[in-house]
C-alpha cells in the first residue's frame, strides 16, 4: 500500500500522527488475536469432545438397531433451546444455556423394558447434537474474527507502519536537504554581496 504524502511540515505531522496511532493500536490488536487464537483452540477441542460423544451415542443407538422398529420415536421431543449472547475477545457469540426435552406418557407395563434406555439414549443424542451445533457456530464466528484480526495485525505490522516510517524518513530527508540548500544559497549570496561591497569600496578609492 503506497502512503500518499507531500513534502511539507503539515504532511509530516499527519503521517507521524497516523504512525503513532498504529504503533499504539498494534499491541492491543495482537492481544486480541492471541485471545481469539486460544478461544478457537478451546472451541475446536470442545467440538472434538462432542463429536466423539455423539459417535459413541450413535454406536449405542446402533446396538439396539433391531429393536428401534418397535420404538415410538415421537415419545421424545425437543421443546426449547435457551440461548444467551456473550462477548469473547470482543466477539458476540451464542451461548447455550439450557435444552428442554419432553417425553410423552407411555404404557410402562405394556411397553418393552428397554423403552427407558431408548428414551435416555434419544435424549442424550438430542442434547449432544444441539450442543455440538452451538459449539460449531461459536467456532465459526470466533475463527472468522481471528482471521480478520490476523489480517489487521499483518496490515499494520508489515505494510502500514513500515510505509509510514519510510514516508517520515523521506519527508525529513527532503526537508533537511531543502534546509541545507537554503543555507548554502544564503552563504553564496552573502559571499557575493561581500565581494560586490569590497569591489565598490576599491572602485571608490
Amino acid at each position: 500500500m503506497a502512503i500518499k504524502f507531500q513534502y511539507n511540515k503539515t504532511s509530516l505531522q499527519q503521517i507521524e500522527k497516523n504512525l503513532k496511532m498504529r504503533q499504539r493500536t498494534l499491541p492491543i490488536i495482537k492481544n486480541k488475536e492471541t485471545a481469539l487464537r486460544l478461544e478457537v483452540k478451546k472451541c475446536k477441542e470442545d467440538a472434538e469432545i462432542l463429536e466423539r460423544r455423539l459417535q459413541s451415542q450413535i454406536g449405542g443407538y446402533e446396538t439396539l438397531y433391531a429393536l428401534w422398529g418397535e420404538f415410538d420415536t415421537s415419545l421424545v421431543s425437543l421443546d426449547d433451546v435457551e440461548l444467551d449472547v456473550k462477548k469473547i475477545a470482543g466477539v458476540r457469540v451464542p451461548i447455550l444455556k439450557n435444552i428442554t426435552l419432553s417425553t410423552k406418557p407411555f404404557g410402562i407395563f405394556s411397553s418393552p423394558k428397554w423403552y427407558f434406555d431408548g428414551i435416555d439414549l434419544l435424549q442424550g443424542l438430542a442434547k449432544t447434537a444441539v450442543e455440538r451445533e452451538f459449539v460449531l457456530a461459536k467456532l465459526s464466528l470466533l475463527d472468522h474474527a481471528r482471521k480478520k484480526t490476523t489480517q489487521k495485525v499483518n496490515l499494520f505490522e508489515k505494510v502500514q507502519i513500515p510505509g509510514y516510517q519510510e514516508a517520515v524518513r523521506k519527508i525529513k530527508r527532503f526537508m533537511e536537504d531543502e534546509e541545507n540548500l537554503s543555507k548554502s544559497s544564503q552563504k553564496i549570496l552573502k559571499s557575493l554581496q561581500e565581494k560586490r561591497a569590497r569591489k565598490e569600496e576599491e572602485d571608490d578609492v
